[in-house]
């Protein structure tokens, strides 16, 4: 029971969707360095070719871009087809694509609600439809197929911005992740999700040049997320150490989403 073995993910086939940037570009090298071979799939292609070039740059693993649009039904199937193409098992699927709306609530628009769910909750379910027969050829009895949903603290609590569309799809992500741990489990994979706190990404990039102080004086921790906190814990559901974890909400976010003000 070394810890090289129980948390050794080398040769394992991983799909990182929004892989480029952010936190996906984060769980993206904590892969690549520890020997899987990645798969980063966003709409942005020079951001994804710029990844994958500075990825393969560290050595150890490779990683590989397929491009796709996630709002559009067909770019999915798409990219499900490619990486079938290309790779006859996917041992990991990190559903990390999302987008936010913030506008105040007398004004906030029924098409933010339309866009936001679409990405982070029914594409997530489509994408890991198509490609759970890669997941089950990669599946065995004490090594599961991993299923791991980016969610977000702001779906435990409720958050100070107004972001309605948003937290309200995380929290539906966070169910859905456990309705598919229940449901594949049969099949040998596992699904489980990391309610992330603030990290360092375009989406909180506005927000924390503005708020950073006042968001850490909130976090016990007294600080932001880093790349290690993120890929750590998706290391460990992707090895054999958190091999029996099934249908759990991790929080990654210092304490924030169980701080109090006294």
């Amino acid at each position: 029971m070394d810890v090289q073995n129980l948390f050794n993910v080398k040769g394992k086939v991983v799909l990182v969707t929004g892989g480029a940037k952010g936190i996906g570009r984060m769980i993206s090298e904590g892969y690549v360095t520890n020997g899987a071979t990645v798969y980063i799939s966003s709409r942005d292609v020079d951001a994804c070719n710029q990844a994958v070039e500075e990825l393969n740059a560290l050595g150890k693993g490779r990683a590989h871009a397929i491009p796709a649009n996630f709002y559009e039904e067909d770019e999915i199937k798409r990219l499900a087809e490619e990486l079938g193409k290309r790779e006859s098992k996917l041992h990991v699927l990190v559903n990390n694509s999302g987008s936010n709306w913030g506008a105040p609530y007398d004004e906030y628009p029924s098409s933010a609600w339309t866009r936001v769910l679409t990405l982070n909750l029914h594409r997530v379910f489509d994408l890991t439809k198509l490609v759970t027969p890669l997941m089950e050829k990669a599946a065995a009895p004490n090594d599961p197929a991993r299923i791991i949903n980016i969610g977000s603290i702001d779906a435990l609590r409720v958050p100070a911005l107004e972001t309605f569309a948003y937290s309200a799809s995380k929290a539906g992500l966070h169910h859905l992740s456990r309705v598919l741990a229940s449901h594949l489990g049969k099949r040998n994979i596992t699904s489980n999700t990391l309610a992330c706190g603030p990290f360092q990404s375009k989406m909180m990039a506005a927000t924390l040049e503005s708020f950073q102080e006042v968001i850490e004086s909130g976090v016990p921790l007294h600080r932001i997320g880093t790349p290690e906190d993120v890929a750590g814990a998706c290391l460990f559901l992707s090895s054999r150490a958190g091999a029996y974890v099934n249908g759990s909400t991790i929080a990654v976010d210092g304490g924030s989403a169980v701080a109090s003000k006294l």
